[in-house]
C-alpha cells in the first residue's frame, strides 16, 4: 500500500471513529435513546468490519503524527462550541467529510471496501437526519403544558371562535379532533387552525390523519391505536412533524416506544364522559410510563381543574384536554385554571 494513500486512510479512519462516538454519547446520555445508540454502535462496527479489509499493521507504520504539517493547522472556530448540539453537529460534519475521504482514497487499494464505506456514508446521512431532527421535534414539545382537542359538536360556541378562546386561556397546543367530516371540510377546517395557531404562537396536531396533517403544514398528527404505526406516518409527513401515539395500558405504551414517536397519550386518566372507555388507565398506569421513559408523557381522559393535581403530583407535565374547557361556558377562564394547575 502506498504511504500516502495509507496515512490518509489512518488519518481518517481515526476521524471517523472519533466523529462517531461524540455523537453516539449524545444519543446515551443526552438523548437517551437506545435505538439511536445502537444504531450509532453498528456503523462503528460494521467500519470496523470494513477495515478488516486493509492491512491494519500498513496503516499504522505509516503513521506520522510528529511529521503531519495538519496538526499545527488551527482555526478559532475549532474551539469555540455554544452547546451540545454544536459539538454533534460538529461531529457530524467531521464524519461526512472522513468517510467521503476514505471511500475516494480506499478505491485506489480495494473496490470492495470503497463500496462497503459508501454505504455506510448514505447511512450516516440518515443518522443525521434522524439526530438533527429528533431533538429539533423534542424541543417544540418540551414546552407544552395544555393540549385542547377540538371538536365542533362538543363545543360551547362557534368552534374557531372557542379554539381562539382556548389559546388566549393559556392552550399551548390544539388538537383538531374531527371524526365525521368529509375530506374536503377536514382540510378547510386544519387550515382555519393552523393560520390560527401559528398566529397566536401555538402548536396545532391533527389528529388521526398524516396526509392532512403535512398538507396544512400542522406542527404535528396524532395516532390511535388503529392507524398507521409511526414509521408509515414519518414516511408521509417527514422528518419535521411530530407524531404522537395513544395508549390505553402499559403493554400498549411499551410497544409505542417501540416505534420511537415523538410523544405518547395515556388514557383514560378518569373516568370521561366525552369519550367512554371500559378500561380506566388511571394515574397509577401514567406514573409506571413515566418511570420507564423519558420521552414526552400527555395525560388525557376526564382531567378536570379538580382533579389535575393527582397528575401533577405523579409527575405529569403534559395534559390533553377537551370538553373540561371547549364545553365550558367561559372557555378562556376554563384553560386559564388549567393552565394555572399545571404551571404551578
Amino acid at each position: 500500500m502506498d504511504d500516502v494513500v495509507a496515512r490518509i486512510l489512518d488519518a481518517n479512519l481515526n476521524r471517523t471513529r472519533e466523529a462517531l462516538r461524540v455523537i453516539e454519547e449524545s444519543a446515551r446520555f443526552g438523548a437517551d435513546d437506545p435505538g439511536l445508540t445502537e444504531s450509532l454502535k453498528r456503523v462503528r462496527h460494521d467500519l470496523a468490519a470494513a477495515f478488516r479489509r486493509l492491512d491494519a499493521d500498513a496503516l499504522l507504520a505509516a503513521r506520522d503524527t510528529a511529521g503531519d504539517v495538519g496538526t499545527r493547522i488551527e482555526t478559532e472556530s475549532e474551539y469555540v462550541r455554544q452547546s451540545a448540539d454544536d459539538v454533534v453537529i460538529s461531529a457530524f460534519k467531521r464524519l461526512g467529510e472522513a468517510l467521503r475521504v476514505l471511500e475516494e482514497y480506499g478505491k485506489v487499494v480495494d473496490a470492495a471496501f470503497a463500496s462497503d464505506v459508501e454505504q455506510l456514508r448514505y447511512r450516516c446521512y440518515d443518522l443525521e437526519s434522524r439526530v438533527r431532527f429528533d431533538q429539533w421535534r423534542a424541543e417544540r414539545l418540551a414546552g407544552v403544558r395544555l393540549t385542547v382537542l377540538i371538536t365542533e359538536s362538543l363545543c360551547s360556541g362557534n368552534w374557531l371562535t372557542v379554539a381562539e378562546q382556548a389559546i388566549d386561556g393559556g392552550a399551548d397546543c390544539l388538537q383538531l379532533r374531527e371524526k365525521g367530516l368529509s375530506d374536503a371540510e377536514l382540510l378547510q377546517r386544519a387550515w382555519a387552525l393552523r393560520d390560527l395557531t401559528r398566529n397566536r404562537g401555538a402548536l396545532l396536531i391533527v389528529n388521526d390523519r398524516p396526509d392532512v396533517a403535512r398538507l396544512v403544514e400542522a406542527d404535528g398528527v396524532h395516532l390511535g391505536q388503529d392507524d398507521l404505526p409511526v414509521s408509515a406516518a414519518r414516511r408521509v409527513v417527514g422528518p419535521r412533524l411530530i407524531i404522537g401515539k395513544s395508549t390505553h395500558a402499559i403493554e400498549q405504551a411499551r410497544a409505542a416506544l417501540a416505534e420511537r414517536p415523538d410523544y405518547i397519550a395515556v388514557g383514560p386518566m378518569f373516568a370521561s364522559t366525552t369519550k367512554p372507555q371500559d378500561h380506566v388507565a388511571g394515574p397509577e398506569t401514567l406514573a409506571t410510563v413515566l418511570a420507564e421513559t423519558r420521552l414526552p408523557l400527555v395525560a388525557i381522559g376526564g382531567i378536570t381543574a379538580e382533579n389535575v393535581g393527582t397528575l401533577t403530583a405523579a409527575g405529569c407535565r403534559c395534559i390533553a384536554v377537551c370538553s373540561a374547557v371547549i364545553s365550558q361556558p367561559d372557555v378562556r377562564q376554563a384553560a386559564r385554571l388549567l393552565r394555572g394547575r399545571m404551571d404551578s
